[in-house]
């Protein structure tokens, strides 16, 4: 089979939809098949290192629901994008947020494949689509396929096109994040790690963890909080200065193979996520790496955890919470371990391999449904 992948995302540029349109690639290349990803792409780097990527559009930042999104804005790309997809002749085009951005909506108006389109986000106001609606519903009904991760991205998306949405989440590198990799060295003095990954955005929710951090220090001071993610963090390290908090460590942008290593050399991993989130891949990568997790209880982290099973839930944006199920957590040994041995079987289900070869069962039913 022949596949298009369309990203609408910067693809020199880490991110869950980029990195979940990378793992598809690799499933589907180790299946046999033929795959092309297409892209915007800052870097020449990426495009010469990616045999299989094919670059238009250049990508600019643009505000999205409390992050940024790299995206191409171009409305020049539909004779490119014609011409890529006349000769490359796919069985499938597969469109990532085909109605998120220039690049898979202007795909999906040319394609003369089969069309699939996943949808990754869940906001609070679907202001966008509001907006978008008239215009996109005909781009829309040409969607043969309809995919989304989780069901709170399918209630976010089937507001205002509603439709049959097939929920396959997102997959997680299970062998990758549960492989006997060494601890961060200097982390490995005897102090309980508490870990958070993410981007240093608002809704991330790390100025709550901080707050947390402060009550939890007073009672359990034998703790250190590490934050690994790319960022501005000029305003947390105001705050970690402001309430003379001690043993608070900023690494920044990790490597992929350092971040499994950061993973076990955490006790416990907390993800204070406001909001908006769909899906909770940091939570599974967590329990891959067999850590027990203390999160906000938001629709997409529901999703793919259980409170008081792979660790605890509490409602978003409160400090007190936080700090009192990390408390809980790091308090007791066995019930970090046996947590995380829970986690870690819940991670299984998510392996790329199983993720993949699901979307591949569905590619296969609409080709069969186009066939009849």
């Amino acid at each position: 089979m022949k596949i298009a992948l369309v990203s609408p995302y910067d693809f020199a540029s880490p991110g869950g939809v980029v990195g979940h349109i990378s793992q598809l690639y690799e499933q589907f290349i180790k299946m046999g098949h033929c795959v092309r990803i297409i892209a915007p792409c800052s870097h020449s780097e990426a495009f010469l290192e990616h045999k299989d990527l094919i670059a238009l559009g250049k990508p600019v930042p643009v505000p999205s629901a409390g992050s940024i999104a790299r995206v191409t804005l171009s409305p020049l790309l539909s004779s490119s994008v014609r011409a890529i997809l006349e000769r490359e002749r796919f069985d499938i085009v597969h469109l990532h947020e085909p109605l998120g951005s220039t690049l898979p909506f202007i795909a999906l108006g040319v394609s003369q494949s089969i069309n699939v389109g996943t949808f990754h986000a869940c906001h609070r106001v679907p202001r966008g689509y509001q907006i978008a609606r008239p215009f996109a519903i005909r781009w829309f009904r040409r969607l043969d396929g309809k995919i989304a991760v989780s069901k709170p991205a399918m209630e976010f998306i089937g507001k205002h096109f509603p439709g049959e949405y097939e929920i396959i989440p997102n997959g997680i590198d299970l062998e990758h994040f549960s492989a006997d990799v060494p601890p961060i060295e200097e982390f490995c003095d005897g102090k309980l790690n508490i870990l958070f990954v993410g981007r240093l955005e608002k809704r991330k929710g790390l100025k709550y963890l901080l707050g947390a951090y402060k009550e939890l220090k007073g009672e359990l001071p034998n703790t250190r909080l590490i934050v690994v993610g790319p960022g501005e963090r000029r305003e947390y390290e105001g705050l970690v200065k402001k309430m003379n908090l001690e043993d608070v460590v900023f690494i920044g942008y990790v490597s992929y193979e350092d971040l499994a290593r950061y993973y076990k050399t955490a006790d416990v991993f907390c993800a204070p996520a406001t909001g908006e989130e769909s899906f909770g891949i940091v939570l599974l990568e967590a329990m891959a790496a067999s850590r027990p997790i203390v999160a906000s209880a938001n629709e997409g982290y529901v999703s793919v955890m259980s409170h008081g099973v792979e660790g605890l839930l509490v409602p978003p944006k409160d400090e007190n919470a936080i700090a009192s199920a990390l408390i809980t957590v790091l308090g007791d040994e066995s019930l970090r371990q046996e947590m995380g041995a829970r986690g870690r079987l819940n991670a299984e289900k998510y392996s790329w391999q199983n993720i993949a070869q699901r979307v591949m069962d569905y590619y296969g039913s609409l080709i069969a449904r186009h066939s009849a």
